[in-house]
C-alpha cells in the first residue's frame, strides 16, 4: 500500500491531468488536505471511514473556520476519497453521505431610533421625495414587505381607522394599523402623487410615469435615501421592516402581536426574525413558574 504522501502525490498529478481543476482550486484543495492530515493524521486510509469525516467537520467548525471555508475543506475530502475509489484502494467514498454544518440564520441589522429619525426627518418637499418618505413611513409604521408595499392600492388605505388592508404571502389579507406619521406622509404624497392620462391606476406609490413601482425602483430609491440623509448602515427595504419587528418588540414585550402584524404563519419565524429579548423570557419565566420563584435569602 502506498504511503499518504505518495497518494497524495498521485491525486494532485490525477486532478492536473484528468480533472484539468485550475490552479486556483488545485492549492486550494491541496491547502485544505494538508490541515486536515496534519490536525487529524492517519497510519492507513482505512482509518478514513464516517466518523473520521464528521470528525474532521466537528473540529473545523470548533475552530471558528467560516461556513464556506468548511464547505470547501468537505469538497477537497471528498474528491480524494472518491480518487482513492477509482484506484480500487477503498470500497466507498465515506465523505460522499456527510453533509457540511448547516449555516447560521444571520440576522439582519435594524437601524435604532435615533436612525429612523435620521432617515425620516427631511424638509424636502420635491414630489418624488414626498413618495418616498411615504414609502419609508409606511414601510417602517407597518412592518411590511416590499412586495406588500409596492401592491398597495388607494382603496386598500382607511384613513377614518388609520388601518391598512394588506396582501402577503400567499395572497392572504392581513390588516395592519399605521401611525400619525405615516398617515400624514400618505396624505402629503397622494395630494402631489404621479399619474398617468394613457392608463390610469389604483397603485398608491407609482413613478414618475404613473405607473405601479417595482421592486427594484423602490430598493434604488430607498438605497439613495440612506445615503442622501448620511446613514451609515446600507439602507434596504427588509431593514425597515426589521426595525419596526424589532422595535415594537421591544416596546411591547408581545411576541404573537408581532407576529400577526409581520404576518409570520410560524411564531418561530418572528422570535428568530427579531432577536427575541431572552432576558425578558428569563424574568417573566421567575415571576410566573411556581418552581422558579428565588426563595427568600436567610439572614
Amino acid at each position: 500500500m502506498p504511503s499518504l504522501e505518495e497518494l497524495l502525490n498521485n491525486y494532485w498529478q490525477y486532478l492536473q491531468a484528468e480533472r484539468r481543476l485550475s490552479v486556483q482550486t488545485l492549492k486550494a484543495y491541496q491547502s485544505q488536505l494538508a490541515a486536515i492530515f496534519s490536525k487529524q493524521p492517519i497510519r492507513d486510509i482505512a482509518e478514513i471511514d464516517n466518523g473520521y469525516v464528521r470528525k474532521v467537520l466537528a473540529n473545523s467548525k470548533a475552530s471558528g473556520l467560516s461556513h464556506s471555508s468548511i464547505h470547501l475543506r468537505l469538497s477537497a475530502l471528498r474528491s480524494f476519497c472518491q480518487y482513492l475509489v477509482r484506484q480500487d484502494l477503498i470500497d466507498h467514498n465515506p465523505a460522499k453521505t456527510v453533509n457540511a454544518p448547516k449555516q447560521g440564520r444571520k440576522l439582519p441589522k435594524n437601524l435604532d431610533i435615533d436612525e429612523i429619525n435620521q432617515l425620516l426627518e427631511t424638509d424636502d418637499e420635491q414630489q418624488i421625495s414626498q413618495r418616498d418618505i411615504c414609502m419609508m413611513e409606511l414601510m417602517y409604521a407597518s412592518g411590511l414587505r416590499i412586495s406588500e408595499l409596492i401592491n398597495l392600492n388607494i382603496s386598500d388605505v382607511d384613513f377614518n381607522t388609520t388601518l391598512l388592508r394588506v396582501t402577503g404571502k400567499g395572497n392572504k389579507q392581513r390588516i395592519v394599523p399605521f401611525g400619525s406619521k405615516a398617515k400624514q406622509a400618505m396624505q402629503a404624497w397622494l395630494k402631489v402623487r404621479f399619474e398617468s392620462s394613457q392608463s390610469p391606476n389604483n397603485a398608491l406609490f407609482t413613478s414618475i410615469h404613473g405607473n405601479r413601482l417595482s421592486v427594484r425602483q423602490c430598493r434604488a430609491r430607498m438605497k439613495l435615501w440612506g445615503q442622501k440623509q448620511g446613514l451609515s448602515k446600507h439602507l434596504n427595504p427588509h431593514k425597515l421592516r426589521h426595525s419596526f419587528a424589532t422595535h415594537m418588540l421591544e416596546g411591547s414585550q408581545d411576541l404573537r402581536a408581532v407576529q400577526e402584524l409581520l404576518g409570520h404563519e410560524n411564531l418561530a419565524t418572528t422570535q428568530v426574525y427579531t432577536h427575541l429579548d431572552f432576558e425578558h423570557l428569563s424574568k417573566v419565566y421567575d415571576q410566573a413558574h411556581p418552581r422558579a420563584r428565588k426563595l427568600p435569602t436567610k439572614k
